[in-house]
C-alpha cells in the first residue's frame, strides 16, 4: 500500500469491483503533445521514486546487517545453546498457541475482504488460501508475487477472477497496516516514557506522534462513514469498506499483531522487565523495517532491530528467543502450508480422475 490513492465519491461499474481507469483522451487537435509531456513527467517521477525506495531499502538492509554482525561477533555459542535449552516447554506451547491465533486472524483478513467484494467463498477455501499465502510469503518474501500467486491458484478454482483476487490482496494489506499503526500509536501515546528509552525521543513528542496516528485512524473511520469511498490504485478502482467492516479490520489487525508479538514475548527470558505494549510497539517497528528492506521475512533486519530494542536482556538469551521465534512462527507454518497445498492438489486431481472415471462408466452403461 505504498501507492498513492485518489479518493472518488462515485465509481463506475459494480461497487467494490476493480476496473481499469478510462484511457486518456487526446486534445481536439489530436497531437496529444500535452498528454505525452504529462506521461513523461509522471514516468520520470515514478522512476525517481523507485530509485529512492530501492536506495532506502539497501541502506536499511546494510545497516541492519552491520549491526547484526557486530552483535553476533560477541555471542558465545555455548551460552546460546544453553539459552535455547533453558526455554521451557510451557513457553514453546504458549508460542505455538499464539501462532495459531495470529494465523487464524489472518484468515479473517481474507474473509472481510471477500465480504467487501460481495464474493461468496466457503470458509475452508478462504482459510486455506489465506494461511498458505501468508505462511509462504512470510518466508520467501515478495508478497505481491508469492502470496498473490498462491491466492489466485486457490481462489480461481472457485470462480474468483484475477481482478477480485488483486482487490482482496489490497484490502487485506489495509487490514494489516491498521493493526500495525494502531499498535505503534497506542504505545507511543500511553507508554511514551518507556518508548523514549528505546527510540530516544522526548515523551511529549512520542505522545504527540502516537496521538496523531490514533487520530488519523479515527479520521479515516469518519471519512469512510460519511459516504461511499472509492480509491484508484495503479489504474484500478476499489471501493473502501464502510464503518463496520473498517472496525472489523482494525480489530483483526490488533488481534493479529498482538498474537504475533506475543509469540516472541513469551519466548523471552523470564527476567525481562519490558511491558507487553511497549514490546509490541518495538516488534511492530522492527517488522516495518523488515518490510522496508524487502528481505525475505525481514530476516536479519528484524533481528538486528529487536536486539537493540529490548533492554536488560543478555544477547545470547535474546538471540535464542529470536531463533525459536523464527522456527515457530515462520518455519513450522511454512512446512505445514506446503503440506496442505500438496494435499489439496492431490485431492483435486483425484477428484477430477474419479469424475472422469464416473463419466466413462456412465457412457459404457449407456452403450450397453
Amino acid at each position: 500500500m505504498h501507492n498513492s490513492v485518489e479518493p472518488q465519491s462515485e465509481g463506475g461499474g459494480s461497487a467494490g469491483f476493480p476496473q481499469k481507469s478510462s484511457p486518456l483522451i487526446l486534445d481536439a487537435k489530436g497531437d496529444g503533445s500535452d498528454t505525452e509531456i504529462a506521461l513523461a513527467v509522471t514516468a520520470r517521477r515514478r522512476a525517481i521514486g523507485r530509485r529512492v525506495a530501492a536506495a532506502f531499502s539497501v541502506a536499511i538492509a546494510g545497516l541492519s546487517i552491520y549491526v547484526l554482525i557486530r552483535t553476533l561477533s560477541g555471542v558465545s555459542l555455548p551460552d546460546l545453546e544453553r539459552a535455547i535449552e533453558a526455554t521451557g516447554g510451557d513457553q514453546i506451547a504458549e508460542a505455538a498457541l499464539l501462532t495459531a491465533v495470529s494465523f487464524l486472524a489472518l484468515t479473517g483478513y481474507d474473509a472481510l475482504a471477500l465480504r467487501q467484494l460481495r464474493a461468496r467463498v466457503p470458509y475452508r477455501t478462504t482459510a486455506l488460501a489465506s494461511f498458505t499465502s501468508y505462511a509462504i510469503s512470510f518466508v520467501l518474501g515478495f508478497p505481491l508475487i508469492t502470496a498473490g500467486t498462491v491466492r489466485y491458484w486457490i481462489y480461481s478454482q472457485v470462480g474468483l477472477a484475477a481482478s477480485k483476487v488483486a482487490s482482496l490482496t489490497l484490502i487485506a494489506a489495509v487490514t494489516f497496516w491498521f493493526g500495525m499503526i494502531f499498535m505503534i500509536g497506542a504505545a507511543l501515546a500511553f507508554r511514551s516514557e518507556q518508548i523514549s528509552a528505546i527510540i530516544h525521543l522526548t515523551p511529549a513528542l512520542n505522545f504527540l506522534i502516537g496521538a496523531g496516528l490514533l487520530g488519523a485512524i479515527f479520521c479515516y473511520l469518519v471519512w469512510v462513514t460519511l459516504r461511499r469511498r472509492i480509491v484508484r490504485v495503479q489504474g484500478f478502482r476499489l471501493e473502501l469498506p464502510g464503518l463496520w467492516l473498517s472496525l472489523g479490520q482494525i480489530l483483526l489487525g490488533i488481534i493479529d499483531q498482538c498474537a504475533a508479538a506475543g509469540v516472541l514475548y513469551v519466548l523471552l527470558p523470564h527476567q525481562t522487565h519490558l511491558d507487553f505494549l511497549t514490546f509490541a510497539a518495538a516488534y511492530a517497528f522492527a517488522c516495518i523495517l523488515g518490510i522496508a528492506s524487502h528481505a525475505p521475512g525481514g530476516i536479519g533486519v528484524f533481528e538486528a532491530a529487536m536486539l537493540k530494542a529490548v533492554p536488560g536482556v543478555a544477547e545470547e538469551p535474546l538471540l535464542a528467543s529470536l531463533l525459536l521465534f523464527r522456527a515457530i512462527y515462520y518455519i513450522a507454518p511454512f512446512i505445514l502450508a506446503l503440506a496442505l497445498l500438496g494435499a489439496h492438489e492431490a485431492f483435486r486431481r483425484w477428484k477430477s480422475l474419479r469424475e472422469a472415471m464416473d463419466r466413462s462408466e456412465a457412457q459404457i452403461d449407456d452403450l450397453g
